[in-house]
């Protein structure tokens, strides 16, 4: 038995997960609220006292770097050391690693029914794959070949800098530049991006909303109410946002798959991209991926999907929880 984990800034989802030959099967699973606990060890806790369960082994992907088995979380106030979280909830061959990390050992989980192409393209069976996920902030992670095998690592490019396209986005850029300095591209790709994108918007001119939804963004999270507005057709502005925000993404993507030369695929996850999945399905998105002068004929070969499964990363850190007890 598997304790596998998948720890973001907004939520924390624990699972207990059973390997079953090839197959992973998930026996019980809980969502937390990340801030609402002092630390990992709190939650790991509850959980373990909740289904009086005792794991062979443990995964956690955490958004964060790795180091020596520690991590400074980035959207989180916690540091987690693994041996420590071992000792003190007496759990056997804790491993952590980064959640994208994760969701990269999850895709080859998946089934064909996990996924929504947006773009077949063609293949290699020799290539690099990527994933890049925004959510509370933005993952990044590519999967090397090594022989038949995809070799997931992790990467921080969520926080590399913000190639702003066209003047709108210009604007954006330097906007955001007063008020945070560097400009990462988490600061426009991610939940708080998009409410970025929706200030920057409101603050010079280009709409406003009414007072009903204002209050719905004011007492609740700000950035799936600005999605569910504007893929409901309810918000002008709203929509301007998340077009925005899509022509973003479908550039990060595109840019991600030439540094990894991701020519087996790319693979577009977090929990944004399914809730959005009909206007990443419109022009906007694969029109900005493919848009990279002389790289376009490689980047239509590319395949492009969306992971619908949401226990990806759980999977993924069960997978590599396995991997690496084998190894010791």
């Amino acid at each position: 038995m598997i304790l596998a984990g998948d720890v973001g800034g907004t939520h924390t989802r624990l699972a207990l997960i059973e390997p079953r030959g090839e197959d992973l099967r998930l026996i019980v699973g809980q969502i937390y609220t990340s801030h609402g606990y002092p630390s990992l060890e709190a939650i790991v806790s509850e959980f373990l006292r909740a289904t009086s369960a005792k794991p062979d082994a443990a995964g956690i992907g955490l958004a964060g770097p790795i180091r020596d088995g520690r991590c400074v979380a980035t959207n989180l106030p916690w540091k987690v050391d693994g041996a420590e979280l071992a000792a003190k909830t007496g759990l056997a061959n804790v491993t952590l690693l980064n959640d994208l990390e994760a969701n990269a050992y999850g895709i080859a989980t998946l089934g064909p029914e996990d996924f929504e192409v947006l773009q077949e393209g063609r293949p290699d069976p020799r290539g690099n794959c990527a994933v890049i996920s925004p959510g509370t902030g933005l993952g990044e992670a590519g999967m090397f070949r090594d022989g038949q095998v995809l070799r997931p690592f992790p990467s921080e490019g969520g926080h590399s800098s913000f190639a702003p396209e066209g003047a709108l986005q210009g604007e954006l850029f330097g906007c955001l530049t007063r008020r945070f300095g560097h400009v990462s591209c988490e600061r426009v790709l991610s939940g708080p991006g998009l409410v970025n994108i929706y200030e920057f918007l409101r603050d010079t001119g280009r709409g406003s909303d009414t007072p009903d939804l204002v209050k719905e963004m004011q007492t609740k999270d700000a950035a799936p109410v600005i999605s569910q507005a504007a893929m409901e057709g309810r918000s002008k502005l709203c929509e301007q946002a998340l077009d925005i925000f899509v022509r973003i993404f479908g550039a990060e993507a595109g840019n991600l798959a030439l540094k990894f030369l991701a020519t087996g695929g790319v693979h577009l996850g977090g929990g944004i991209a399914p809730k959005i999945l009909p206007k990443l399905k419109g022009p906007s998105l694969m029109e900005a991926f493919l848009s990279k002068g002389r790289m376009q004929p490689l980047l239509e070969a590319i395949p492009v999907l969306v992971i619908l499964n949401e226990n990806t990363a759980l999977r993924g850190a069960a997978r590599a929880a396995l991997h690496h007890a084998a190894q010791r």
